[in-house]
Parts: structure tokens; C-alpha cells; sequence
């Protein structure tokens, strides 16, 4: 049962502060979202550096297979949202799941460029899979639960996106552990951590009648593609991950280009992990006060300032150091934090509370398109050899005011309320 008790000081910023508000499946869900983190954190961020020394692939061929790892996942996102509706969230989470498992043993048994594809494409269509059906039936509980005098849908996203940082930090750590013995173990370690989600799903996560069984697949992308509303609003926010990913691509390049080293990359991430954690919940409940689209605009005006502070470092005469670094990670973790949890909660409203899995597998599509396409051409920017350091930056800086601008002439007009 709920506590009536109201929270007050510190209780306001840990995440256990709110657990005992959500029902045993939502508790599941979110505790999902950190249990995927961790096994995937401690096999992927290593991948490059096995394929590269253990397996002697060239530059060429690793970039290819992450690249086809990521979009396995981003880009057909699409199709496990539309197998969520279609079969409901239980199957289509337990085929991810089998899938990742063997994805991650072929990754860890594959002495060549054939089995390491086949584990990178499946690692990916298994996220494809279970991401869009865990958080369609998130968004689906939590709105019941939000109709019944419960927490509200932003907060429980809030503390999904906490789970997920946790995990984000977590994985890796066991990963470089389980990698003093070899990069076979992490992935097998990886593996078993798999099999028992899978489990936890099959024994606790009540099957619930697909919402829409026996419809064609297509049905469902159609509708989306009829929700003009919907189409505008993905566009603008497709900005989101192509800024987020900055922290993988240009954040390394910048701290080159200042410092002449990649070392505090690890204390930048663990930065932007513990701002989520700590900040994520206050942050949310403050963006709720204020009003869903005037905060996702907001956040999207704090990822501008993030790029545009390392675009002015980049040309006045200032010392070399990783300050301009951290503010960028700062900056960008905290519009996240606003953007993303009322962005999560206006999807299914847009939906008209239908077809959830379809509307978050074509948003997360839409992001991976924006990462695919921008992040190739950012890549080239950030060649000094090709363009000065500023232009990546102002390029940068431009994306998140564009997505800024179309989201807030959606609201100006009333095609978000």
C-alpha cells in the first residue's frame, strides 16, 4: 500500500524514497531497466578494445560492426514496438531477453567477422525488442496507477531513468573485473545475467492481453503515421539522442583537442551518472511544476548552452583544461533531465493512451535516424583536418535550439496538449 506519509528532505532525492508507491510491476519494470544496464555496460563498452586486440580486426571492420550493432537497435525499434502491441509486452521481453543471451555467447565464443556480427545483430534486435515493450507496459501501468491517485507517470520515468544510470555505472565496473580474467568470461557473466531477467519476467510480469492481438503489424505503424501531432513532435525531439550520443563522440574529441588526453573520460561519465541519480527526482517534480512542453524546451535550451560553451573555449586564448568539458557534461545531464521524463509521459497522450509500443519504437527510431545521419557528419566536423574546431560545436548548438523551436511552436499552437 501507498504511504501517506509525506517526503520531505533527503527522502525527496533517493530513489528507494518512492519504491514502495509503485505496484510490484512497476517495481519490476523499472528494476529491469538497471538489471539491462548492468549486463550490457559489462560487455559493450569493451568491445572495440576485444575486437581490435584480442580479434585483430581493422579500424574499418570494427566501425562496421558497431555501427550494425547500434542500428539493429535504434533503427528497427519500429518493429518491437509494433510486436508489443500486436503480442502484448510479456513474449516480446522474453524473446529479447533469449536473444541477448545468445547474442552475448556468440560474442564471447566468435574467433571471426562472421560470428561477431551475428552477436553484435543480435545484442541489438534484442534491445529493439524488449526496450519498447518494457517501456510501453511502464507507461501503460503507470497511467493507471496515476488515474488511481497514485505516483505520477513523470516520476515513475524519472526513477526509471535513475535505474538506468545506476546501471550505467555498475556494469562497467563489473566488466572490468570480470575482464582481469578475459573478455570470454564478461560476456558469458553477461549472458547468465540475462537468462535470470528472463526469468523474473516469466514469473512475475503478468501476461496482459495484447491491446491490439489479432491486428496486422501494419495497422499499428499506420496509425502512428497518421498522428500528424505525434510525427511533428518525434522530429523535433529525434534531437535528443543525436545531442546525448555527443557524450560517446565529440566529448573524447574535445578533451584531445584541450588537454591532449581521453583520461578524465571515465570521471565525465561517472559525473553524468551520479547528476541523474542524485538530481533526476527534484528535477522532474520541477519540470512538472512549471509545465511539461515549457521544460522539454528548457532542457533542450540547456543542451544548446552545453555545446555553445565549448564552441566559445574552442576560440578565445584560454589555458588547456577539462573545465569546459565538465560544464558541457553538466549542462547537457541536466537538460536531460528535464526533457526526457516529460517527453516519456506526453508519447502516450500524443497516443491518445493507444499503441504505446508502436509511439515509443518510431520516437526511438526517430532518434537513431538523427544519431545515424548527424553523428556521421559531426564525426567529419570534428576532423580538424577537415573544419576548424568551433564549427562542430556551432553545428551542434544549432540542434538542439532547432528541436527547442519545433517543440515549442507545437505548444504555441496546441498540437501537444
Amino acid at each position: 500500500m501507498a504511504s501517506s506519509e509525506p517526503r520531505t528532505g533527503l527522502h525527496r532525492w533517493r530513489l528507494l524514497a518512492d519504491l514502495d508507491r509503485l505496484t510490484p510491476v512497476m517495481r519490476l519494470l523499472v528494476g529491469t531497466q538497471l538489471a539491462f544496464n548492468v549486463g550490457f555496460y559489462m560487455v559493450l563498452p569493451y568491445l572495440a578494445t576485444h575486437l581490435t586486440d584480442d580479434l585483430a580486426l581493422g579500424g574499418g571492420l570494427v566501425g562496421l560492426v558497431l555501427g550494425l550493432r547500434t542500428f539493429s537497435q535504434q533503427g528497427l525499434f519500429v518493429v518491437g514496438g509494433a510486436c508489443a502491441d500486436r503480442f502484448g509486452a510479456k513474449p516480446v521481453i522474453l524473446t529479447g531477453c533469449a536473444l541477448r543471451v545468445l547474442g552475448f555467447v556468440l560474442l564471447g565464443i566468435a574467433t571471426g567477422l562472421a560470428g561477431v556480427l551475428a552477436g553484435a545483430l543480435l545484442t541489438g534486435f534484442a534491445a529493439a525488442l524488449f526496450s519498447p515493450a518494457v517501456e510501453s507496459a511502464l507507461a501503460r501501468e503507470a497511467g493507471e496507477r496515476q488515474e488511481a491517485g497514485g505516483l505520477a507517470r513523470t516520476d515513475v520515468f524519472a526513477m526509471f531513468a535513475v535505474s538506468g544510470q545506476v546501471g550505467s555505472v555498475v556494469g562497467p565496473l563489473v566488466g572490468t573485473a570480470l575482464l582481469l580474467v578475459d573478455f570470454r568470461l564478461a560476456c558469458l557473466v553477461a549472458a547468465a545475467a540475462f537468462v535470470l531477467i528472463g526469468l523474473a519476467h516469466l514469473r512475475w510480469l503478468p501476461r496482459r492481453e495484447a491491446a491490439h492481438a489479432g491486428e496486422r503489424m501494419l495497422a499499428g505503424w499506420a496509425e502512428v503515421l497518421a498522428n500528424r501531432r505525434f510525427l511533428a513532435f518525434a522530429a523535433g525531439y529525434s534531437g535528443y539522442l543525436l545531442c546525448y550520443n555527443q557524450l560517446y563522440l565529440a566529448l573524447p574529441a574535445e578533451l584531445w583537442r584541450a588537454t591532449g588526453s581521453r583520461a578524465a573520460l571515465g570521471w565525465l561519465f561517472v559525473l553524468a551518472s551520479v547528476l541523474v541519480v542524485v538530481g533526476q527526482l527534484p528535477a522532474t517534480r520541477w519540470a512538472r511544476g512549471i509545465g511539461g512542453t515549457r521544460a522539454i524546451v528548457l532542457g533542450f535550451g540547456l543542451m544548446a548552452a552545453s555545446f555553445g560553451v565549448v564552441a566559445v573555449t574552442t576560440v578565445l586564448p584560454v589555458p588547456p583544461s577539462a573545465w569546459p568539458a565538465v560544464v558541457f557534461v553538466a549542462l547537457l545531464t541536466a537538460g536531460q533531465m528535464l526533457a526526457v521524463p516529460m517527453a516519456q509521459d506526453l508519447v502516450p497522450r500524443l497516443a491518445g493512451e493507444r499503441r504505446l509500443g508502436a509511439y515509443f519504437g518510431v520516437l526511438s527510431s526517430a532518434g537513431g535516424i538523427a544519431v545515424l545521419l548527424g553523428s556521421t557528419a559531426v564525426g567529419a566536423l570534428l576532423d580538424p583536418a577537415v573544419a576548424p574546431p568551433v564549427v562542430p560545436w556551432l553545428v551542434l548548438t544549432a540542434v538542439p535550439l532547432l528541436s527547442a523551436a519545433t517543440i515549442a511552436a507545437l505548444a504555441r499552437r496546441g498540437a501537444l496538449s
